[in-house]
C-alpha cells in the first residue's frame, strides 16, 4: 500500500544528508515572547523544529542499526547535542549516549529516554527513504528495519533536546537525556541495554529523580497520547524445556518413551496452569511455546525434543508462583509418561511499572500537551521493555504515542516488528511537546 502523501513529498525535499544533519541545528531562537508560559515556549518551538525532526526521523529510518551497532546513529546524536552546548557521555553499555542539560535556576533533575536500536526486519513499504540495509545477524543475512518505532523515539528526543536548550536559562533543574542502545535485546554472548546502561552509570552523576519515556503505538491515532497507571508492561521470561524419552522404531512405539507425545502433553498442562490454576482477579499470565522441534523422520520415535517459550506476567508474586508451577507441571507429566523434562526459566525484563503517584501528576501534563480528550487510558500490554530498569532505581512514567494515520482503523494498522510497520510524522511534534512538557512541569512541581 502507498502511505506515501503529497505532505510527504514536501517534506522529503527538506531531507539532508548526514553531513547537514550534524552540522545544521536550526536556530528557533526569538519564536517566543519573555512574557510566554514555558509551556508556551514549548510549543511554540517544538514547532518550530518540526521539520527539523521528521529529516532526523527519516535519515536513521534509512540508516537502521541493530542491537549494539548503533555506532551511526549515536555519532548523529553525540553531535546534535555537543552543538546545543550540552554535557555529552557517549560508549555507555557500547553504543549509549547520555546528555546533561543544566538549567539556568535551581531545581530537580528529570530523566527523559530514548532506544536506538532497529531489527532483523526486511522493509516492505515502498516509502522513499525505506531501509535497504542487510547484515548478518545468528550467522545469517537479514534486511534491517525500524520497526518498532525506535527511529522516531530518538528523533523525537533529539527534538526535545533543541526545546529544552533555548529555554535553558529559564529551566528550573537538570535534564538528563539517554539515547539508550539494544533495547531489542544484546546479541547472543554479549550484554546490553537498559539493564547495562544503569550499572554504567546512566543514571547517576546527577541523579534524576524521575524517568519519562514513550514509544510509538499504532494502535492509536495520531494525535492521541496512552497512558496507564501501574503495571503498563508485562514481565518477560524465556522457556526452554528439554524431555528425554528413548529412540526407537515409530511401528513400535511400546518399545520406547515417545518424548513426541510428552511434548504435546506438556504443551496443553501449561495452558491449564493459566486457566485453572491461577487467580485471574489477581493478574493476567500467558505462557506460550513457540517452538517444538524433535526427530529427523516419520518412522523413527527420536530420543529427545526441545521446546521453546515465553511467560508474561505483572504482578512478582505470580511470576514466581507461576515459575514453579511450569516446573512442575512439565517434570510431572514427563515422569507419568516414563521421560524426564529439564525446565530452565531465564529471567527477562521486569514489569514496566508506572509509577501511581507520578502518573496521577503527569496524565494532566499530557492533556496540556495533547488536548484533555486525545489522553486514553490504555490496558495493560503483554509486550515487555526494557524501560522497567530505570523504573527500578527511580519513578518514571511510560506512555504512548498514537502514529496511525486519522482516517485510517488502528485495529488494521500494521503492527510493530512488522515489515510494512509504518508511522504518520505528524506524530512526530505531538512526541517532542509530550516529553517537553512532562520534563518541564516536573521540574518546575
Amino acid at each position: 500500500m502507498d502511505f506515501f502523501t503529497g505532505k510527504a513529498v514536501g517534506r522529503l525535499q527538506r531531507l539532508v544528508v548526514l553531513v547537514s544533519i550534524a552540522a545544521s541545528v536550526p536556530n528557533v531562537s526569538g519564536q517566543v515572547s519573555t512574557g510566554d508560559s514555558l509551556c508556551a515556549k514549548v510549543d511554540r518551538l517544538a514547532g518550530g523544529v518540526e521539520e527539523q525532526v521528521i529529516a532526523w526521523r527519516r535519515d536513521l529510518h534509512q540508516h537502521p542499526e541493530l542491537s549494539n551497532r548503533e555506532f551511526r546513529t549515536a555519532a548523529v546524536v553525540a553531535e546534535h547535542l555537543r552543538k546545543l552546548g550540552i554535557e555529552v557521555r557517549t560508549e555507555v553499555a557500547h553504543t549509549g549516549v547520555v546528555g546533561v542539560l543544566r538549567g539556568g535556576k535551581a531545581g530537580p533533575v528529570v530523566a527523559l529516554r530514548a532506544d536506538m536500536d532497529a531489527l532483523p526486519v526486511t522493509e516492505a513499504t515502498n516509502l522513499p527513504f525505506a531501509s535497504t540495509v542487510k547484515t548478518t545477524y545468528n550467522d545469517q543475512e537479514v534486511g534491517v528495519m525500524h520497526a518498532c518505532g525506535h527511529d522516531v523515539h530518538t528523533a523525537v528526543l533529539m527534538g526535545v533536546a533543541q526545546v529544552l536548550s533555548e529555554l535553558r536559562e529559564e529551566l528550573p533543574g537538570t535534564v538528563k537525556f539517554i539515547f539508550q542502545p539494544a533495547e531489542e535485546g544484546a546479541p547472543t554472548g554479549e550484554e546490553g541495554g537498559a539493564s547495562l546502561m544503569v550499572r554504567e552509570g546512566a543514571l547517576e552523576d546527577p541523579k534524576p529523580a524521575a524517568i519519562f519515556g514513550l514509544h510509538v503505538s499504532p494502535r492509536h491515532r495520531v494525535g492521541t497520547l496512552a497512558c496507564r497507571s501501574g503495571p503498563a508492561m508485562a514481565a518477560v521470561d524465556a522457556l526452554d524445556i528439554t524431555i528425554q524419552g528413548r529412540q526407537t522404531h515409530g511401528a513400535s512405539p511400546w518399545s520406547g518413551v515417545d518424548p513426541i507425545v510428552v511434548a504435546s502433553q506438556i504443551v496443553l498442562g501449561l495452558q491449564t496452569i493459566v486457566s485453572r490454576q491461577l487467580d485471574l482477579r489477581a493478574a493476567p499470565a500467558v505462557i506460550t511455546i513457540g517452538s517444538i522441534h524433535g526427530g529427523v523422520r516419520s518412522n523413527i520415535i527420536p530420543d529427545e525434543v526441545q521446546m521453546i517459550g515465553t511467560i508474561r506476567t505483572f504482578d512478582p508474586n505470580v511470576r514466581a508462583g507461576l515459575h514453579e508451577r511450569v516446573r512442575n507441571t512439565a517434570t510431572m507429566i514427563a515422569q507419568s509418561a516414563g521421560a524426564t523434562a529439564e525446565v530452565t526459566i531465564r529471567s527477562g525484563y521486569p514489569v514496566t511499572f508506572n509509577d501511581p503517584n507520578l502518573t496521577a501528576r503527569t496524565i494532566p501534563v499530557l492533556e496540556t500537551a495533547v488536548g484533555k480528550g486525545n489522553v486514553i487510558e490504555c490496558p495493560p500490554l503483554t509486550g515487555a521493555e526494557d524501560f522497567s530498569y530505570y523504573q527500578q532505581q527511580i519513578p518514571g512514567v511510560y506512555f504512548f504515542l498514537g502514529v496511525t494515520p486519522k482516517d485510517r482503523d488502528p485495529d488494521a494498522a500494521p503492527a510493530c516488528h512488522s515489515p510494512l510497520f509504518y508511522v504518520d510524522e505528524d506524530s512526530l511534534v505531538v512526541g517532542v511537546r509530550a516529553l517537553s512538557h512532562a520534563a518541564v512541569a516536573y521540574m518546575q512541581e
